[in-house]
């Protein structure tokens, strides 16, 4: 999958959780990547194409298992390297997550694994 692909379906995850809802509308995609409604509708229909993605026929949008599968190892990895280029290397908070977004592409599994162990035994209780 590409960079972009992962991004939106991370959007799609990160919006759930702030509107504790399974289903995501596509201008909050939009505002959210800093993108144009136009944009999200291709990639959404890319999406769904692979089946990552289920929408509405009213424009909502909702991650199929396939999806979120994805969309959460993607959040999960933005997160731990969030958080080691901020509290463990000290980077500035929004250097750190812009980072991050440029980082969790292209990590490979091994290295975000070793990452992680080092980041959880680093700061064991959080």
């Amino acid at each position: 999958m590409q960079k972009s692909g992962e991004d939106y379906l991370e959007a799609i995850l990160v919006q759930e959780i702030k509107h504790d809802s399974p289903c995501v509308r596509s201008t909050d995609i939009a505002r959210h990547l800093g993108v144009s409604k136009p944009s999200v509708s291709r990639a959404m229909s890319n999406l769904k194409a692979a089946g990552y993605i289920e929408m509405e026929s009213y424009g909502e949008v909702r991650l199929s298992v396939k999806g979120r599968a994805v969309a959460e190892e993607v959040y999960e990895r933005h997160r731990m390297l969030t958080r080691f280029l901020r509290d463990i290397l000290g980077v500035d908070p929004a250097i750190a997550e812009h980072d991050a977004c440029l980082i969790e592409h292209d990590i490979s599994s091994e290295s975000m694994k070793c990452l992680t162990d080092f980041i959880r035994r680093q700061c064991p209780n959080e």
